[in-house]
């Protein structure tokens, strides 16, 4: 077998693996925005297993120039993807698919006007540096929102698939930019085209081995305690979330600025993942700061339906229950109750 005909072989199998996990992801959850990111995300790697190459010199294929556009302007879906899996009140606004648009817009002028007017290297580092940003922020939405995920099973899936895509992007952009303007050879080619095809295969099989319900947050059924089949585990689990919710009532420990799950633990005396397993499977919460932000939000409706507080700013009344700006606080609150906290105010005025 020709170097040739394996590197048509890899990508071949590249783009299979992608139009199953495109058609999987659209057929399952076309519903779920992280879902419908992670088919567009997969589609558009589809263009890069087709066009991608080390080796470029000068003039690409004019025909290869949309594909070259779509395949780095998919660096901004990916980013969004992970944005929507990392983050449940995450919305895509007008303002991404202008982002989108730029990237590919800037990747097809260097494929048909700035590489062939003799730039090439500064068009193919400008293009991979843009790149390597996007992969940045992504990984940087991951570690940020990484400790408040309760869902033992996506923590740990998520992480390797993100990973696994930004090491693969990272060394490609990075391994480009070295190349730029030289010939590399069909043997480095040949390479980076089975390292697709690995990295695709990783990602894949780590998706099957996941339930959607975990990995896609709006693929899952409201959540119903899980019972034990042993009555003392029950009972000592019922104990915990009664302390649990002591520290919330009592204490308001929400109010506590930077409260982590770990602090929690450590104030139950009980290592971080059984904490993380009865927040979520017992009382259904899937992320620790919606937990938080919705005793927050309880102690927030209490006050701005207290007539003797109607003079007090919402601002104040906002960090009183624990929020540390009002932005977050807004978001949060017409996310519960489907108005804002003004709103609510009147209305409870208006009622009384």
């Amino acid at each position: 077998m020709t170097l040739a005909t394996l590197d048509l072989a890899f990508r071949a199998a590249s783009v299979a693996l992608l139009l199953m996990l495109a058609a999987s992801l659209l057929h399952d959850y076309r519903n779920v925005l992280a879902a419908r990111l992670g088919a567009a995300f997969v589609l558009g790697s589809v263009a890069h297993a087709v066009s991608y190459s080390l080796d470029v010199t000068s003039r690409v294929p004019l025909w290869h120039a949309p594909l070259i556009a779509i395949s780095t302007a998919t660096i901004v879906v990916f980013w969004l993807f992970t944005r929507a899996l990392f983050d449940d009140e995450f919305r895509l606004r007008w303002w991404h698919g202008l982002i989108w648009a730029a990237v590919a817009a800037y990747s097809f002028a260097g494929c048909v006007w700035i590489a062939p007017g003799g730039h090439v290297r500064f068009s193919v580092t400008v293009v991979n540096l843009i790149v390597l940003g996007f992969i940045a922020l992504a990984v940087g939405q991951m570690i940020a929102s990484w400790p408040a995920d309760l869902v033992e099973r996506r923590r740990s899936a998520r992480v390797f698939i993100v990973c696994a895509i930004a090491l693969y992007g990272g060394l490609n952009a990075v391994l480009q930019i070295a190349a730029a303007g030289y010939h590399v050879g069909a043997v480095a080619e040949t390479i980076s085209a089975g390292a697709l095809t690995l990295t695709v295969a990783a990602i894949v099989y780590a998706m099957m081995r996941v339930d959607g319900a975990d990995l896609f947050p709006a693929a899952a059924a409201p959540a119903i305690p899980v019972a034990s089949s042993q009555p003392a585990a029950d009972a000592a689990d019922q104990k915990l979330i009664d302390a649990l919710m002591r520290l919330m009532a009592d204490e308001r420990i929400y109010r506590q600025e930077n409260i982590t799950i770990g602090v929690l633990a450590g104030r139950l005396k009980i290592p971080e993942y059984r904490l993380r397993r009865l927040i979520n499977q017992r009382l259904g919460y899937r992320n620790f700061n919606v937990f938080l932000n919705n005793h927050r939000i309880e102690e927030a409706k209490a006050a701005l339906a207290d007539p003797t507080q109607v003079e007090v700013p919402v601002i104040t009344i906002a960090m009183d229950a624990g929020f540390q700006s009002l932005g977050p606080f807004n978001r949060a609150f017409k996310a519960v109750t489907g108005v804002t906290p003004t709103e609510y105010r009147r209305l409870k005025a208006d009622a009384a």
